[in-house]
């Protein structure tokens, strides 16, 4: 992964960094914020409670939206239960890598 990126190609597809706040005012996907250690994560905030994996799932709702890939394709790896997430979003890494940077390109980012 590249400082620039916060995402890489796999062999299952495409692997994403993403700091997700709950109890937000609206579901939206933000931009790529750099941490202490310069690595990118993407942001996103839900409006949904963190509590029983409502967050999580209204996250992967959102990004399935957003991206138009399937909500079964999207899955969260590592992190479930905290700010930072890393998820799996299964497919054509190279067709969906593609999809991500025209995406992150739309938003100025």
């Amino acid at each position: 992964m590249t400082a620039a990126q916060p995402f890489e190609t796999v062999p299952e597809g495409v692997r994403l960094r993403l700091r997700l706040t709950p109890n937000a005012a609206r579901d939206r996907i933000g931009g790529v914020a750099l941490d202490a250690e310069q690595v990118a994560w993407l942001t996103a905030t839900v409006t949904a409670a963190p509590e029983n994996g409502r967050a999580n799932k209204a996250l992967i709702k959102l990004l399935s939206k957003s991206w138009k890939v399937p909500k079964s394709s999207i899955e969260v790896t590592s992190g479930a239960t905290q700010r930072r997430k890393h998820l799996l979003i299964a497919g054509d890494g190279a067709a969906l890598a593609a999809k991500l940077n025209d995406w992150l390109n739309e938003i100025g980012d």
